[in-house]
């Protein structure tokens, strides 16, 4: 491991505001970012009450009534959690990646501008409802995935059936699911997951900041927030793809097979995860 993710990782450890792999946390992050806000700067010293893996009360009391919590999967750097705590104040914001070296870049820019309504846990993603309760969050936002372009690892794909029934078991009624992703490929799958489940689409478009669909009135500010492979084109598409939806529907795994049918058909579009498989070098950080 190169020094600079030595030095990462040593970092993370010491913010408040990353957890890694918590435990008997269900339950207790209105109390986790109440007890965050009141300690401001980091310390040295982790908020032991979620981190800790002794045993706490799944349902620590909040002195408030339970803010908003939305969620950022594979948040790489963080860009969108952060950037969506700086929008609202007045909500929570969690951002979840398995790499430490980039959650610290988030976590950094976090502590540096005193904004205290975000963290990032470090794990897996198909480790999610360990930490999560039921209806404990309002909304997720997956942004910029792997697309995992080969059909034999398509249920690593964010928006399969495997990880929305994952979701289902802590999103709020009518919580809401985002996608913003430069892959057609995996815009086309998930709309296929959607329609294939007969879920709710709220919005979907194939070229987000196309100005009829800026100036329309599905645009919302949070759409505005660009992260770093945002800007990196990894798809080569020139277009970003956007889907909003809900999970209001029972998900049985029999059509599983179905779709995993279906999507055997679709076009593989090249991406700077393909490339980097074939052993092309890339200009990633």
């Amino acid at each position: 491991m190169g020094q600079k993710k030595l030095i990462k990782f040593a970092a993370i450890k010491a913010y408040e505001n990353v957890l890694e792999y918590p435990v008997n946390c269900k339950g207790s992050w209105q109390a986790f970012f109440e007890k965050l806000q009141a300690q401001g700067s980091p310390t040295s010293d982790k908020i032991a009450d979620v981190n800790s893996k002794e045993s706490i009360p799944p349902h620590p009391p909040a002195s408030k009534p339970a803010t908003p919590l939305t969620l950022e999967l594979a948040c790489g750097r963080g860009e969108y959690a952060v950037g969506m705590a700086r929008m609202f104040p007045d909500q929570n914001f969690i951002g979840l990646d398995i790499k430490g070296n980039r959650i610290w870049k988030g976590a950094s820019i976090a502590n540096k501008e005193g904004i205290h309504n975000v963290a990032f846990v470090r794990t897996q993603i198909d480790q999610i409802t360990n930490y999560f309760d039921t209806n404990e969050v309002a909304e997720i936002w997956i942004t910029f995935p792997d697309p995992q372009l080969r059909l034999s690892k398509a249920k690593k794909r964010l928006t399969h059936p495997k990880f929305l029934r994952m979701y289902q078991q802590f999103l709020q009624p009518g919580g809401l699911v985002h996608l913003k992703t430069d892959s057609p490929n995996l815009y086309l799958f998930t709309k296929t997951v959607i329609e294939l489940f007969e879920l709710t689409v709220i919005t979907a478009t194939d070229n987000l900041y196309k100005t009829a669909f800026v100036q329309s009135n599905q645009w919302n500010e949070k759409l505005s927030i660009k992260t770093y492979y945002e800007g990196l084109n990894i798809a080569g598409s020139n277009r970003i793809h956007y889907i909003q939806f809900k999970i209001d529907k029972a998900l049985p795994i029999e059509k599983d097979e179905q779709l995993k049918e279906m999507i055997a058909q679709f076009e593989v579009t090249e991406t700077h995860d393909a490339k980097r498989e074939r052993g092309v070098k890339t200009n990633e950080n």
